[in-house]
C-alpha cells in the first residue's frame, strides 16, 4: 500500500504542469465568480463559501481524470490488478487525490478571503471542514474516473457521473464552511460536520468495495 501510495504520489509530481493547470482553473474562476456577484460586501461574504467549493469541485475534475490516465493509456491498470488488489489501488488513487485536493482547498482560502472580503475565522474547524469536504469529493471521483476512463468519451462521462453523486456532501461542506467563516448563533455547525464525516465514511467504504468490480473489468 505504501509503495502504491509513493508511486501515486511520483506520478502527480511527474505531472505537475497539470495540476498547476487546475490551481489556475480554480484561481480563474473564483475571479469570474467575484466579478459577477458585485461589489455589495456581504453579499460577497456570503457567496464566498459557495464559490469556494464550486471553484473546488470544478477543478477537481481534471486532476481526478489525470490520476487515471497515467494507467489506461498503455492499458498497465489491468498488468497492476494481477499484480496488486484492486482495494489497494482504489485507495492509493483516492489518497493521493485527496491530499491534492486538501492542499488545493487550503492555497485557495487566502484568495478566497481577499476576493470576497472575508474572514478565515478559526483557522482549525475551517482545516477540518476543509479536509472532511474533499475527502467526500476524492472517493467517488476516483472511483468514476476509474470507470469513465473505459469509455473514449471519459472528459465527458466523468462530471456527467461524479457530479449529481456528490451535491449532497457539497451542501454539507458549504453549510460547514458559511458557518465557520459567518458564524453560527444556533450552534448547527455540528451537525453539517457529522453529516459530512457520515458522507465520507459511506463513500469511501462503498466505493472501496465497488472498485474491484471496476477495476478488474478489463
Amino acid at each position: 500500500m505504501i509503495a502504491l501510495l509513493n508511486k501515486e504520489i511520483l506520478i502527480v509530481w511527474r505531472g505537475k504542469s497539470r495540476m498547476l493547470g487546475a490551481f489556475v482553473f480554480a484561481a480563474a474562476t473564483l475571479l469570474l465568480f467575484s466579478f459577477s456577484a458585485g461589489a455589495d460586501s456581504r453579499l460577497l461574504q456570503r457567496l464566498a463559501p459557495g464559490f469556494l467549493w464550486l471553484a473546488v469541485v470544478l477543478a477537481s475534475n481534471l486532476t481526478l481524470q489525470a490520476s487515471m490516465d497515467a494507467e489506461t493509456e498503455d492499458q498497465a491498470l489491468d498488468g497492476l490488478v494481477m499484480r496488486v488488489s484492486s482495494a489497494s489501488i482504489f485507495y492509493a488513487k483516492a489518497l493521493t487525490n485527496w491530499l491534492f485536493l486538501a492542499l488545493l482547498s487550503i492555497v485557495l482560502l487566502p484568495l478566497s478571503a481577499a476576493l470576497f472580503d472575508a474572514s478565515l475565522g478559526a483557522w482549525p474547524q475551517l482545516l477540518l471542514v476543509v479536509l472532511a469536504g474533499t475527502a467526500a469529493l476524492a472517493a467517488p471521483g476516483t472511483l468514476y474516473a476509474a470507470l469513465a476512463g473505459r469509455s473514449r468519451a471519459a472528459g465527458l462521462m466523468l462530471p456527467l457521473l461524479y457530479f449529481p453523486l456528490v451535491v449532497p456532501a457539497l451542501v454539507a461542506a458549504v453549510k460547514a464552511t458559511e458557518l465557520t467563516l459567518l458564524g453560527d448563533p444556533m450552534e448547527q455547525w455540528t451537525g453539517w460536520m457529522s453529516l459530512l464525516l457520515a458522507f465520507c465514511l459511506i463513500f469511501w467504504s462503498l466505493c472501496g468495495a465497488l472498485s474491484t468490480a471496476i477495476l478488474e473489468d478489463g
